[in-house]
């Protein structure tokens, strides 16, 4: 197999299976795609692992997939991190400019960052990222980039992203023993907006809400930057869920009629479309009427929603989110969901499909590989170029032949 340093791995661990995508820069510098796997995951819960064992065959199984169709062997990744306790908030750094000039450096801009991260956080708990939104010098704000300016105060609003040391320390655990090593842990709202939202929604202001299996994420975008990110607990498996119950339909079953016959808006469906609906305990499948199904999805889809919503609206946020919102993830493929979103926002919105990348691209034209293709993406802006990893490796060896030769 060709080796694995010329390619980038997203792995993207949800509540209901893992993602695996393997990208390769071409010629022009873009990035196509040219592996992908997935598999059903049962070892997490609304975004946390709950099982490490069950993960790890997941993950094993999803990098096999993904190596076969790509020919290579995947040996780092860069990994989503989600889940109910991840946590942002935003605080504000400042710092006395350094230099007898005054001009503000690239140093300077790093340590009005480390300000604004350096306040109390749970003991438990680490930061994941730490993104400037906005700078001032001098009082004068809204400077996206100071570097260069004169001043002697600096600012800087930076949104903070933190979770629990377990839960990252559990993904990395996972990563480890299916054999690939974590590059980084990166924001799945974070990801998913690389590969569905432009930077005309971003500098606008955008909403971005993420409908996975166990969770739902969401994000906000003003003048180019994440603003806010929140997580509900409720994702696709509670649609699946509620049909089950009400229906008395088997889980795997209740998932099929969700996919392929629900609808989020009862008015869009007709009295007389029959679906038949298998029974647990092996009793005979009854005809029900595909409306019913809509009764069953339409209030659930109008709780998730409208806690989004009410969300936003606490914050003022709502009114802030110009070109609309973006609905993305598994969940996002309900017939109907747009329409209630529609209803409930007042404002445009649409199903977001990844973009940006090339190669097999039929693979991941589905909201459901918009995480996995964000990380690609992510991967990729952040990939330092071979010019510096040679130096770094250089470095590297120089080191380790000092010290063996010391010792």
């Amino acid at each position: 197999m060709a080796k694995p340093e010329n390619f980038l791995v997203a792995c993207d661990i949800g509540t209901s299976k893992v993602c695996i995508l393997i990208g390769e820069q071409n010629a022009g510098g873009a990035l196509d795609v040219i592996g992908k796997g997935a598999s059903a995951n049962r070892g997490t819960r609304k975004g946390n692992i709950i099982n490490v064992d069950a993960t790890i065959e997941a993950i094993k199984r999803a990098a096999e997939e993904a190596e076969i169709m790509a020919g290579v062997q995947i040996s780092r990744a860069w990994v989503g991190l989600s889940g109910s306790q991840v946590r942002s908030f935003n605080s504000r750094g400042v710092v006395a400019v350094a230099g007898k000039d005054r001009g503000i450096t690239k140093e300077d801009v790093d340590r009005v960052i480390e300000a604004a991260k350096s306040v109390q956080i749970p003991q438990d708990h680490v930061v994941v990222h730490s993104i400037a939104r906005d700078f001032a010098v001098d009082g004068q704000d809204g400077i996206p980039d100071p570097v260069g300016m004169i001043g002697n105060r600096l600012e800087a609003d930076v949104l903070v992203v933190t979770a629990p040391v377990a839960v990252t320390q559990n993904v990395e655990t996972c990563m480890n023993k299916a054999g690939i090593e974590v590059i980084e842990l990166v924001l799945e709202q974070f990801a998913a907006a690389e590969a569905v939202l432009t930077p005309d929604e971003k500098e606008l202001g955008i909403g971005l809400v993420d409908i996975g299996g166990g969770t739902t994420e969401v994000a906000v975008y003003q003048k180019g930057t994440i603003v806010h990110t929140a997580v509900v607990p409720i994702g696709g498996d509670h649609f699946t869920n509620d049909l089950a119950v009400v229906l008395r339909a088997p889980i795997t079953d209740a998932e099929r009629l969700k996919k392929k016959y629900g609808c989020a808006l009862r008015s869009a469906v007709g009295d007389d479309e029959m679906v038949e609906v298998p029974m647990v305990g092996g009793r005979a499948p009854k005809l029900c009427p595909r409306s019913t199904l809509a009764d069953i999805l339409q209030p659930r889809a109008e709780e998730l929603l409208g806690l989004v919503h009410d969300d936003l609206q606490r914050l003022g946020l709502d009114k802030e989110i110009r070109s609309g919102l973006v609905l993305t993830g598994g969940g996002a493929e309900l017939e109907g969901v747009i329409e209630i979103a529609e209803g409930i926002f007042d404002g445009p919105v649409r199903r977001g499909v990844p973009a940006g990348v090339g190669g097999l691209v039929d693979v991941v034209s589905r909201p459901e590989w918009a995480t996995a293709t964000g990380l690609l993406l992510y991967g990729h802006r952040h990939k330092p170029s071979r010019r510096r990893a040679r130096a770094f490796f250089q470095a590297a060896n120089s080191v380790s032949r000092f010290i063996r030769d010391f010792f």
